[in-house]
């Protein structure tokens, strides 16, 4: 006799969890995924698993304020969402009751060598190690590597587009409503800068990532020495 055909049951669709539809109305106002988080400070593969396993609820109530904030305050700033997710954010706890440790990946680099790392006044104020990691790997893999930094507008010595400066780069330059402005330094246009050489400054400053970028810009005449940095963003690529 012929096998009988088996029955398949259809698998039940499970409704979003409130952490995927907050996320969902935040990219109806525009965000991605990537920015949502950047958002609350996680990997992006995170906020995927909100509609695939179910996660975020530990978030629920950063998003609310963070779509408040965007809808009813007109706060677009990533850093000034981030900062407003941290202060509703709870982190999960042990069984006796310790704080849970997030679990992350130490370098992210892809195999086409992008990278991206960020730190912010927190990770700042003890040396953005880090990003630190990502420095080493970028120069193991022979990289190139660019950064943006964020300072208050009267820290730098050339006003935003000099050419002694970004050179002459405005796209790469932008004011925020705290009298800060964030620069980019390198680029894939430029060329950017040898990751192995940055990975010799970070490791001349003990590790202080924010101690090097913060050298290297002073040496070059581009900042005041009481010049503080705010947040700092490195980024990484394959040269062609």
């Amino acid at each position: 006799m012929p096998p009988r055909p088996r029955n398949r049951r259809p698998q039940p669709q499970h409704e979003p969890n409130e952490a995927a539809l907050l996320a969902d109305q935040l990219q109806h106002a525009g965000y991605t995924k990537r920015d949502i988080a950047r958002i609350i400070d996680r990997d992006a593969s995170l906020v995927s698993q909100f509609y695939t396993k179910n996660k975020g609820a530990a978030f629920v109530t950063a998003l609310r304020q963070v779509l408040a904030a965007v809808e009813t305050g007109g706060i677009t700033d990533l850093p000034e969402l981030a900062a407003i997710a941290a202060r509703h954010t709870t982190r999960r706890v042990t069984a006796d009751g310790a704080r849970a440790r997030v679990r992350s990946k130490a370098v992210l680099i892809t195999p086409t060598g992008t990278g991206t790392g960020r730190a912010g006044t927190q990770a700042i104020a003890s040396g953005s190690t880090r990003l630190r990691p990502l420095i080493a790997e970028a120069a193991r893999q022979r990289l190139r590597l660019a950064f943006t930094v964020r300072l208050a507008k009267t820290a730098y010595l050339h006003p935003s587009g000099s050419r002694s400066d970004s050179p002459g780069i405005r796209r790469d330059v932008t004011q925020r409503a705290d009298h800060t402005e964030e620069r980019a330094y390198g680029s894939a246009q430029s060329g950017g800068f040898d990751a192995t050489d940055f990975a010799r400054r970070v490791d001349a400053a003990g590790g202080d990532v924010t101690a090097a970028v913060h050298q290297w810009l002073e040496e070059s005449g581009r900042i005041r020495a009481d010049a503080q940095i705010t947040h700092l963003e490195v980024r990484t690529w394959r040269p062609r």
